[in-house]
Order: C-alpha cells, then structure tokens, then sequence
C-alpha cells in the first residue's frame, strides 16, 4: 500500500519540470522574434534595393541623349500608396576634376608649358562634359531613424566641344595633293 502513494511526482520535480519548460520556451520565442526581425529587415532592404534601381532607370531613361543643363540640380517625389514609407531625391553637379597640372610642375624644373596646358583642357573639358547626379531612397520606419539608400551615375554629353585651340574643336579634312587620284 505505501508504495502506491510514492508513485507520483514530488512538488519540487514538478517545479523544476516547469522550470525548464518555460526556459525552453523562452528560448524558442526569442529565436522566432529574433528571425522575424531579420525577415523584416531584409525585406525593407530588398524594396530599398529595387526602388533604387527602379528610379535609376528611371532617371538615365529621362535624361540619357538630353544636355546636361536639362538635368535639374535637385528633385525629388515619393512613391505613392504602393511604399509609403519611402521617398526620393535626385541632385546632380558637375563633376569636379582635381588639376593634375599641379604633377607636372612639380618634376625636377621641366615645366612642359604645352603638356601643362594640354592637361588643364582635358580637366575643363571633363568638368563641362560630364554631370554627377546622385539618387538617393530614404526609408523612414515609426520609430526609427531615416535610412538612406543611393547610387550615382555619370552623364556624359560627348557632343561638347573639346576647343583645340583654333581647330574649333574638330580636325580639318586632310586636303589631297594636286594631281592625286
């Protein structure tokens, strides 16, 4: 008869039953949350990545083939009901080219005036020739800081004179001699 009565579990085994039990639980809520966090994240990362991409298109699709002043300096917009939470900014500069005429002066006294001059008007020509525009996504979560996601591209406007001194920017046609078929 008295052993029928030591058959079932005391209170402290049921206690640290429980114990555990609930510890583990923890465990795997934490992990669950922790994963849902990351999911969230990369979701939002995925979506800033493809609306960067999206405006970039966007952007080289309206401007490519145009001169480079019909590109504004700033602009800007959201994306509507379909990403509340995202907005965009564009703004371009001239691309500034450092003067590289700076190396040539400085080797050992042979300042080459015709190399010197030469590197300063690749450097203007550059400068108005190409146009640096920066797009840039921001995100802005309750809560949170604004994140900001961007990505630059490079205009070129070839049909830019380049000024070769009196050449007009274009070599004349070579003339044939007299008499040559």
């Amino acid at each position: 008869m008295r052993r029928a009565l030591n058959a079932g579990f005391t209170l402290i085994e049921v206690l640290v039953a429980l114990f555990i039990l609930t510890g583990a639980i923890m465990v795997i809520a934490n992990t669950w949350s922790g994963n849902f966090m990351r999911m969230r994240k990369s979701t939002y990362l995925n979506d800033s990545a493809t609306l960067l991409a999206r405006k970039m298109i966007e952007v080289e699709a309206k401007y490519k083939g145009k001169p480079l002043n019909e590109i504004p300096k700033e602009e800007g917009g959201d994306f509507g009901t379909d990403s509340p939470m995202y907005h965009w900014t564009l703004k371009s500069k001239d691309l500034v080219v450092p003067d590289l005429s700076a190396l040539m002066i400085g080797t050992e006294g042979q300042n080459d005036d015709t190399l010197i001059g030469m590197i300063k008007q690749v450097t203007e020509y550059l400068g108005k020739a190409i146009k640096e525009v920066k797009v840039s996504i921001f995100l802005k979560r309750k809560g949170a800081k604004e994140i900001e996601f961007s990505a630059v591209q490079y205009f070129v406007d070839y049909s830019k004179d380049f000024g070769l001194g009196g050449a007009g920017g274009s070599a004349a046609p070579a003339q044939k001699p007299a008499g040559s078929p």
